[in-house]
């Protein structure tokens, strides 16, 4: 039961991370006065964050995959 929890964890959190960035990019401009560079950065940082916490849930949930606690 562990091991098709742990697989739907993984799952969930690669479909959160690949939304996440498609939502991002996506996403219509709601405040004109920004620059396009400000606008950019601010993409790119919500990118990372959309990266970062599926690579970390992955990582742990690939311990419990391997066995390892």
């Amino acid at each position: 039961m562990q091991r098709i929890a742990t697989r739907l964890f993984i799952g969930s959190s690669v479909a959160f991370g690949v939304l996440g960035i498609l939502s991002i990019l996506t996403s219509s401009e709601i405040d004109a006065n920004n620059s396009d560079l400000n606008k950019m950065l601010m993409k790119l940082v919500m990118i990372t964050v959309f990266i970062i916490l599926p690579s970390f849930a992955l990582s742990v949930a690939g311990k419990y995959l391997n066995g390892k606690s």
